[in-house]
């Protein structure tokens, strides 16, 4: 764990996982760097990166910002995290989950250890992530906002990624289960769900599929992370929300194209 000064518990805290690199998670890190939020940044294996977003967000938005690594399939780990929030920092009003894996195997490639690992990363990590901080909020008397990532297209999946889109597909059954258990514990406890579309499309997806995919929304133009931050954002905002799970995705998911 390393960052500066954690400072005041009055200021809201949120942890983010998955904001290491520089992708969604770091997004959704800085826009609630933004609103004046102390972070807690979470990484697997990126810690020269997490700690350069750390050191970057903090001189930028002059909130304090850690980081602390985590292997967020191990619940021991999960629960340490959460310990050293509450050390760091003395609460926790938001928990955003944005660590995920992502793929590409054929059917016929795909193992039963493939599917393990996406389950394990994408959904066991997710409950456990729910579970402990949300069970934190729950003794807090100001509650807490969780959001969870899933994928708009566990409804359309893609070919070639049966792990990916099984595991996904869970996250929103995840995400209401996790609403009704903890706002039934406290009315302030939230959990909510962001779907994103073609947000960062993978840098070596061909140009073709690029925009064939992109051409399938309704906005014709790939999403930014910031679309997602912002979505992450109006749900921290909005308490009248809970079990929503909100597409991102252009209108990909309601647009058939060709008719």
């Amino acid at each position: 764990m390393s960052g500066p000064a954690a400072g005041s518990n009055d200021r809201p805290v949120a942890v983010v996982t998955g904001s290491g690199r520089r992708r969604i998670g770091y997004h959704v890190a800085a826009r609630l760097a933004q609103e004046g939020f102390a972070l807690l940044l979470h990484y697997r294996t990126a810690a020269q990166e997490a700690a350069q977003n750390a050191q970057e967000l903090s001189q930028q938005y002059s909130v304090p910002v850690l980081t602390a690594a985590a292997d967020l399939t191990e619940e021991s780990q999960v629960q340490e995290l959460a310990r050293t929030t509450l050390e760091q920092f003395g609460r926790v009003d938001v928990a955003v989950h944005c660590a995920a894996i992502w793929k590409r195997k054929s059917l016929e490639e795909t193992t039963a250890a493939d599917v393990r690992e996406h389950f394990e990363v994408n959904l066991l990590s997710t409950f456990l992530i729910c579970q402990t901080f949300g069970l934190q909020m729950v003794r807090q008397e100001q509650g807490g906002c969780l959001v969870t990532i899933g994928d708009w297209a566990d409804i359309r999946p893609y070919p070639d990624y049966a792990a990916y889109f099984a595991s996904k597909a869970a996250i929103p059954g995840l995400t209401r289960t996790m609403a009704v258990e903890l706002g039934r514990r406290h009315p302030r406890v939230r959990v909510n769900a962001v779907l994103p579309g073609p947000v960062m499309l993978p840098e070596d997806l061909p140009a073709e599929e690029r925009q064939a995919v992109i051409a399938a929304t309704l906005l014709k133009r790939e999403g930014k992370p910031e679309h997602v931050a912002q979505a992450v954002w109006h749900f921290v905002q909005n308490d009248y929300l809970t079990g929503v799970c909100l597409p991102v995705d252009g209108g990909r998911s309601i647009y058939a194209a060709g008719w």
